[in-house]
This record gives C-alpha cells, structure tokens and sequence, in this order.
C-alpha cells in the first residue's frame, strides 16, 4: 500500500549575499512612502528641493558682491537654507527654503544654539527675500506661510512651484501666467503681487541715511534656468543680474575661467601660425643671403 507523505514546507529562495538583510525590528512605524514624515511633522523635502537650495546659496557665496552706493564698500550678507526663523520669542519658527538678509554678518562661531538659526532679534532684522519651494502638497505656500512671512518683516516673498501637477497649490496661477515663479513685495504689512523679477523698488521707502543701501535695493533678480545642475538636466530657480545673466557657482566660475584660457590659448597659437604663414609668403629669403627680402634696412649713418 502507497504512502502518502504530508505536504512539506515551501522552499524558501535563499537570499543572495550582496542584498542587503531586513533591518532590525527596533519599534519604528511602518507607512507608505507617500505619509513619510520628519521631525516637525511636515512631509520631507525632495531630493531636487536640497539640490535647489545649494544651488541658490552657493552661487550667492561665489559670485554676489553687493556694495554701497556712494563708498562702493562691500555690504556682508547672510544666506541660509532651511533653517529656523524666529521673528518673536513667543512664536513658533518659521522653516523658509532659502533666505537672503543684507547688511547681517554671518556668526563669527557657532558654539551658542542661538547662533545656529535665524532669531530676528539677534540679526538686527528680519531676511530681505525668503523663497519657498514647492514640493508636497500641504505647504500651504500661498496660505498661511505668506501670511507669516509677511508679519515676519519679509520684503520680498518668491514662490517657485516645482509639481505641476493637480495637487500644486500653484496650479491656477501657472495657469494664469504662465510661470512656476510668483513673486510678492510686502506693502503695508502684506504681502502684494510683484511684478518684475528684479527684486528692486526704491521708491516703496525712502533710504535710510543710516543704510549703506536703499531700503528696498536688492540688486539681485530671479530667472528660470533650463541646464544641468550636479548631473541633474532640469529647470532651475536661479538668481541673475540685471541683463538676466546668472550668478554662476564656484564651480562654475571655474569652469568659465578654464574656458577663458583655453579660447585664449588658442587664439594666441592661431595668430602666431598667422603671423608664420605670412611671414613665410612675404619674405622670401634673398638669394644673395644678406637680408630677407622685405626687411627694412637701418638707417643710414
């Protein structure tokens, strides 16, 4: 009589040596990728939002020198990327994507924790131009952060939309202008629609005699910039001049420096093979051997 053995276990597939093991089961919550969150209970930035971020800080580091009007002295400047605003004790900090503050050194150390973030009263102001970039759904950049930025002492306020998408608060005003990049000036203590890129308005207040700028005087605009950004080939926000010229990285002003040098090493050998090419064709060496034929004789005693 037959046997009829029972059913074994399913053979489990082994586990290739270079995957990595499960990790270990120390009490985190498991969620989907789309509810993950950070410490402050806000979704997390993409990877293209810090990517931006460096972009805009670095640049300003490298190539902006904003100097006084009527001495031409150098004005320091501060520029931070996602750290804590506080404009008053009692209220909650505010997270800006990039910040901009003119006339505010930077800590000479940052031992004290107060030197770590950005507290208005410490600076001696609040930051000239904050922007925020957006990149989840629930930052409510056209919302309550204009409204907080505002009360803040901001005075100016760049809204770049990165979705595109049906969940971007920005949809209908995409729609509308037909640019991702919103940009508000704070009058009257709110924020208003502004309509230049070029972060300048000396005719909202007087300059103070005290300031090395007027009031308002950024010298700095905003662009949209279609190139590659630490291998990434996308649409960047970028700060520029007056001509719409970005403000390059130092990485690369390097490169544009390296570029000069070559074009003018080239030129240098094509005007020598020029001037060789030519001075083989008009002067011939002369048969009696006492000149070339084109050589200007010296003067006569």
């Amino acid at each position: 009589m037959s046997m009829v053995s029972a059913p074994s276990s399913p053979v489990q597939p082994s586990m290739p040596e270079t995957a990595f093991p499960p990790p270990p089961d120390k009490g985190y919550t498991r969620c989907a990728n789309s509810d993950l969150v950070i410490e402050d209970d806000e979704p997390a930035d993409s990877i293209l939002s810090k990517k931006l971020q460096r972009l805009l800080t670095s640049a300003l580091y490298a190539s902006f020198q904003p100097k006084a009007e009527d001495t031409g002295e150098l004005i320091p400047f501060l520029a931070t990327a996602n750290i804590g605003l506080f404009s008053a004790l009692k209220l909650p900090p505010l997270m800006p994507d990039v910040t901009l503050s003119l006339e505010v050194a930077p800590p000479a150390s940052f031992e004290r924790k107060e030197d770590r973030t950005y507290l208005v009263w410490e600076m001696g102001k609040p930051p000239d131009v904050v922007i925020e970039i957006v990149s989840k759904r629930k930052g409510e950049e056209l919302g309550r952060k204009r409204k907080d930025y505002a009360r803040a002492g901001v005075s100016y306020y760049a809204v770049y939309d990165r979705t595109a998408g049906v969940a971007s608060p920005l949809r209908q005003l995409r729609e509308l202008q037909g640019s991702p990049l919103a940009l508000f000036q704070r009058r009257g203590g709110e924020f208003v629609p502004f309509a230049s890129t070029w972060l300048e308005d000396k005719g909202l207040r007087p300059a103070n005699a005290k300031r090395l700028r007027p009031a308002n005087a950024i010298g700095l605009g905003l662009t949209l910039w279609q190139r590659s950004f630490e291998v990434v080939n996308t649409e960047w926000l970028r700060w520029c001049d007056r001509e719409g010229q970005v403000l390059p990285t130092g990485e690369e002003k390097a490169a544009l420096e390296q570029q000069r040098a070559e074009a003018e090493r080239q030129r240098a050998e094509a005007l020598l093979e020029l001037l060789r090419s030519h001075g083989k064709g008009l002067r011939p060496a002369n048969a009696k051997g006492l000149r070339p034929a084109n050589a200007i004789a010296p003067p006569a005693a």
